[in-house]
């Protein structure tokens, strides 16, 4: 499932329940699925161009006379060309813009280096008061979506353009600021966001087979840091870890 069908069918499910929220984009309607919001709300849809610098501060001045801007672009243009923007016009006044990066990490793929953000989750943590959002496949992200409006302030959430296997339901729960134990285990620990949630399932049982008992930990908060559920997790993975009589869990 699409990631970011999921922030697609969000912001539709916003627009019909609050008439504040609007959308902003820069050129990739169709690549962010934003073209649905646009369809459905055209009155409330603007195509900036390629021009991510000039449509932050336009989002940033459309928060100011009570509305709700959804910004959406790739990762890497959003964080790269708009990165002083979002610092000085968004976060230092705590405005209240949710920033939608599309195609992150290497999931553009064939697109190339310039269109793959490896970087932007660390950029946009460091900012004043800005929550970065990581989640998971399409249910997680929607959710991210919808809980973000619950926010007063900017709100980053990154999402990948591949299909992802879906690792979590409907009705899993979702926190702001709360990460998610996918799997409990003894040994050893991963923490892991987005698509690498499903990959890091998949190394679980690949331990597993080998006899190492793995906890993995959906961390789709990356900021603010739920420190005591990844405190809490590797303490006991390391104690296992220190006090098993498996040679293999020693080396681990």
């Amino acid at each position: 499932m699409l990631a970011r069908q999921g922030w697609a069918d969000a912001l539709l499910e916003l627009g019909e329940k609050n008439p504040k929220v609007v959308v902003l984009d820069a050129d990739l309607a169709k690549s962010t699925l934003t073209c649905l919001f646009k369809d459905k709300f055209p009155k409330r849809f603007f195509d900036m161009g390629i021009a991510e610098q000039n449509m932050i501060n336009v989002a940033g001045g459309l928060s100011l006379t009570g509305l709700i801007p959804f910004v959406a672009t790739y990762g890497v243009f959003v964080s790269g060309r708009a990165w002083e923007q979002i610092r000085t016009s968004i976060c230092y006044g705590q405005l209240n813009v949710k920033f939608g990066g599309a195609h992150g990490g290497i999931s553009v793929g064939p697109d190339g280096a310039t269109h793959q953000a490896l970087e932007e989750l660390t950029i946009m943590r460091v900012l004043p008061n800005m929550t970065v959002l990581a989640p998971a496949d399409y249910y997680e992200t929607k959710k991210a979506v919808l809980a973000s409006v619950e926010i007063n302030g900017p709100v980053y959430i990154r999402f990948g353009r591949e299909k992802t296997p879906a690792v979590t339901k409907p009705d899993s729960p979702f926190e702001i600021g709360k990460a998610n134990i996918m799997q409990e285990g003894e040994d050893i620990t991963i923490i892991a966001c987005g698509t690498m949630v499903a990959e890091s399932l998949n190394a679980a049982e690949f331990l597993a087979t080998k006899g190492v008992s793995t906890e993995v930990i959906n961390l789709h908060t990356i900021k603010p840091l739920d420190k005591n559920t990844i405190l809490n997790s590797v303490k006991k993975t390391k104690e296992s870890t220190t006090h098993s009589g498996n040679p293999a869990h020693q080396k681990n």
